[in-house]
């Protein structure tokens, strides 16, 4: 069987929910990373979705506090269009 092929362009975040807003908030609090998530988050995106799972891990190399953060997201499939998917961010976990 053929794995459909993602494209950038069927897969979003919720951008103007106040989940999206936490998000921002969360990612910043806790990242070294020197590029506003603007610039990241295809990246995310496409990676959550290549790899087929809900969540992404800030490694410990780029937090402040140098501990893993894991950033989880519910998937919803985008009614009447089969191929996209909207993350809606559900929180944040650190490891111990």
């Amino acid at each position: 069987m053929v794995k459909p092929r993602i494209r950038q362009n069927d897969l979003q975040f919720d951008y103007f929910s106040e989940n999206y807003r936490r998000f921002e908030e969360d990612f910043y609090e806790y990242s070294t990373i020197g590029l506003p998530l603007t610039f990241i988050t295809d990246d995310l995106l496409m990676s959550m979705a290549g790899s087929q799972k809900n969540y992404f891990i800030l490694n410990r190399h780029n937090a402040l506090d140098q501990r893993d953060h894991y950033f989880i997201f519910k998937v919803k499939m985008v009614e009447g269009a089969k191929m996209t998917r909207t993350y809606e961010y559900i929180g944040h976990q650190m490891s111990i």
